[in-house]
């Protein structure tokens, strides 16, 4: 994998890293063999042949030190990282940049853009790490707007405070995960809230989208750690009170995690934090057979009620562990690990290895012993089918660049459902998604791991791998991700258990799920912190 520090306007990560030639030569050999079909892979854009609109607007010479109208910047800022997104990025399709990218220095800032925009209509899309995967920070807004600029949060990128009693600390909402961690370690703390694009993501995203991180029981949102927030709408600040826990009406907090940036920008959080793990635990366990997954699955549910709490229990169907290297694709694998900070593990992964050896799972013998370490992330065993799912799991987001350049639909979708309709639910959406794959793309596959787990029901997780018609990507994949959305809302399912909504998953998910009375609270809240409409007009609501 090369690396590189710039990133990409187009893709994933930086520039020059991901699969280098011969990797993708070799993705290339595995699917043609897989699939039966011949592909053909395309050179990637260049910023320097891009051609631009021009910007519509200006921005007032108080705030023009903020804003920049290169050509990297608007592009790099028109789309979040979708398959959607990266195709278009991919085939140099930027029909509606931001006009400006302003990268607000202070609270002071962010007020004086939002003033800006709500005087002069423009609408203002607020930027985390810009890793939306359902379209939250496109810059092309419903509604007739002067201009659009994408608000990038990324100079607030500070620890503020540190309250190592309490553990917690104040940190600014544009930090990317890997500076916070560096600044909490030296404390002996960390977040512990390590999602996928961890790397490319910062705080304020995480709280504006209602993120999950890497940990599969327990602390899985980021819901979890807010201890209060500091939110800039337009019509002025709100802060809420630092507390471990208040019963004092509706939560304040509530109302702005997971709004998506639709009812203010958020600057700042006091965030719960953990003393670093150094105690960890980690195995996987084989499920083989035809209901190997569903044993696997049943299994899981018993470990969760139990309170284990594992940091990792990533259950995969046989599909999902061939592709990623934990299993032959002849079975299913469950990847399972405990960390603490506190004590060992022994007691807590052997109860968890009798979970599974009661419903058929297959473990190494000595599996699972407690050693001392010190990393950056826990999750368990970082050797056999574990680290080979750790990797593929980092490496995934690179991968589908690649993909996107030989023409292959690469798409997710994840949900949650309880335990009872699980069995059922699972059967109709992979049945009607590999229906609808076969149909559209003549062949492809669907495969399923558990991202996170409760007491009460798992997440399931879809990934679709299938070859493309050159040019026809796009009507392919919105029509594979309508039939996948149909049928696990029609089963009982959410439109989303971590991605968020922004404008892909409305109006056939979001807008079915929400009940309707909740709808009009939202919309009301929206014109009281809102008047002129200018907050990233089209996600969640209508303008």
């Amino acid at each position: 994998m090369a690396t590189s520090g710039n990133r990409s306007f187009w893709g994933w990560g930086n520039e020059g890293a991901g699969p280098d030639a011969s990797q993708i030569e070799g993705i290339q050999k595995t699917l043609e063999s897989r699939f039966a079909i011949s592909l053909e892979r395309k050179a990637a854009p260049r910023v320097e042949d891009l051609s631009l609109r021009a910007p519509r607007v200006q921005p007032p010479g108080s705030l023009a030190p903020l804003c920049s109208e290169a050509p990297g910047d608007r592009a790099g800022h028109h789309y979040g990282k979708s398959y959607r997104d990266v195709v278009r990025g991919f085939h140099g399709e930027f029909p509606s940049p931001p006009d400006h990218v302003a990268r607000p220095t202070s609270e002071a800032d962010v007020v004086a853009l939002l003033d800006w925009c709500a005087d002069a209509r423009i609408a203002a899309i607020p930027y985390g790490g810009g890793s939306s995967v359902v379209g939250g920070v496109e810059t092309a807004p419903q509604g007739d707007w002067q201009g659009v600029i994408s608000l990038d949060l990324g100079e607030l990128s500070r620890v503020l405070e540190i309250d190592r009693t309490s553990r917690a600390a104040r940190i600014q909402a544009g930090i990317c995960g890997p500076a916070l961690e560096d600044a909490l370690r030296p404390h002996g703390l960390t977040l512990r809230h390590f999602p996928q694009s961890f790397e490319f993501s910062t705080l304020g995203g995480w709280i504006a989208t209602r993120g999950g991180g890497h940990y599969a029981t327990l602390y899985t949102h980021i819901d979890d750690f807010v201890e209060s927030l500091r939110v800039v709408t337009p019509t002025g600040p709100i802060e809420s009170r630092r507390l471990p826990g208040s019963g004092a009406g509706p939560s304040p907090d509530r109302l702005f995690i997971g709004s998506e940036g639709i009812l203010g920008v958020i600057t700042e959080a006091w965030m719960r934090l953990q003393d670093r793990p150094t105690f960890r635990a980690g195995t996987s366990v084989r499920f083989v057979g035809d209901d190997g997954f569903f044993r696997g699955a049943e299994a899981i549910r018993t470990l969760s009620q139990a309170g284990l709490y594992p940091a990792n229990c990533r259950l995969l169907d046989a599909a999902e562990a061939l592709t990623s290297g934990a299993g032959d694709g002849t079975h299913a694998v469950l990847v399972l690990g405990f960390e603490s900070a506190d004590h060992a593990l022994d007691a807590w992964m052997e109860r968890a290895l009798e979970c599974c050896r009661d419903a058929g799972g297959e473990a190494p013998e000595g599996a699972g012993g407690t050693r001392r370490t010190e990393t950056s992330s826990g999750g368990g065993d970082r050797e056999g089918a574990a680290g080979a799912w750790r990797k593929a799991f980092l490496q995934a987001p690179y991968v589908r660049d690649a993909l996107v350049s030989l023409g292959v639909i690469a798409e997710t979708f994840e949900t949650a459902i309880t335990w009872d309709r699980f069995p059922e639910f699972h059967r109709q959406v992979m049945g009607a998604t590999q229906d609808a794959v076969t149909r559209i793309c003549g062949t492809g596959s669907v495969a399923c791991r558990f991202t996170h787990v409760y007491p009460d029901g798992p997440a399931p997780y879809y990934s679709v791998l299938a070859p493309s018609k050159p040019g026809s990507e796009l009507s392919q994949w919105a029509e594979i991700k309508a039939a996948a959305s149909e049928a696990l809302i029609a089963a009982g399912g959410t439109i989303t258990h971590h991605h968020a909504v922004g404008r892909d998953h409305r109006p056939a998910g979001y807008d079915v799920q929400r009940p309707e009375g909740f709808a009009r609270a939202l919309r009301a809240v929206k014109r009281e912190l809102d008047p002129a409409g200018v907050l990233n007009p089209g996600v969640l609501i209508d303008p």
